[in-house]
């Protein structure tokens, strides 16, 4: 039968593929199911299958499923942009998000993180291929921004994420992850102590765990195929 739970057995039996042939262990690589447009039931399916890391891209639509998911202990990380309007939101029911590419985002995060609340866990978005479609810093504003975000009081800074256009091959998928790969060695020699490396998803994570991604951001290989008819704006 497929369901999500035997479907997240095939992506951890890749995921741990990919680490063998990269001679890294299998732990060295988180998965966060991205579940967007599913519902909190899909998410529940998932988390009593045994995953507890959940990615949204939709702020409002995100926030219902973490309200109706209350009781479970969901590890939950906005993956998507963040417009000034919606930073509120990020800060009082996110635990990471991995799309600061603006110090103005980072330093109302920062501002509007409850005092109850630990602090919120950050990747800074980097655009490592210059795709005029994708968001993100440009690799040579990367450091500068690390630098402020890292001094923000209710925020820690833990890596970089990309989302690189589709390449042709399995090398052409690898030189764009190294690219990062060296952007967050380049970082870490700067004193910046950075620990996840956020890139890959269901059609590359093998590249990416080649090139050194500490967590793969996998949708649709464990939830199906979406339908976006009903969803709100990626922007939102």
């Amino acid at each position: 039968m497929d369901n999500i739970a035997t479907r997240l057995d095939a992506v951890h039996a890749r995921i741990e593929a990919a680490c063998g042939q990269a001679l890294r262990p299998s732990s060295s690589v988180a998965l966060l199911a991205v579940s967007k447009t599913f519902g909190a039931d899909a998410v529940e399916d998932a988390f009593v299958a045994g995953q507890t890391r959940f990615g949204e891209n939709y702020i409002q639509e995100a926030v219902q499923k973490i309200s109706a998911l209350r009781h479970l202990p969901i590890e939950w990380h906005c993956i998507g942009p963040i417009q000034s309007n919606k930073t509120r939101l990020v800060a009082e029911h996110f635990d990471w998000v991995h799309t600061v590419d603006r110090l103005k985002i980072a330093q109302r995060l920062s501002e509007q993180r409850p005092a109850n609340l630990p602090p919120m866990q950050v990747c800074i978005q980097v655009n490592v291929d210059g795709s005029p479609t994708k968001s993100g810093v440009g690799p040579d504003e990367a450091l500068a921004l690390a630098q402020a975000v890292a001094k923000l009081p209710n925020l820690r800074l833990r890596g970089l994420m990309c989302i690189p256009e589709p390449a042709s091959d399995f090398a052409a998928e690898c030189l764009v992850f190294k690219r990062a790969r060296g952007l967050f060695d380049a970082l870490n020699a700067a004193g910046l102590g950075l620990d996840t490396l956020s890139m890959g998803m269901s059609g590359d994570l093998e590249a990416a765990i080649a090139s050194g991604s500490t967590m793969v951001r996998v949708g649709s290989a464990i939830f199906g195929a979406r339908h976006y008819a009903a969803a709100e704006s990626p922007a939102s």
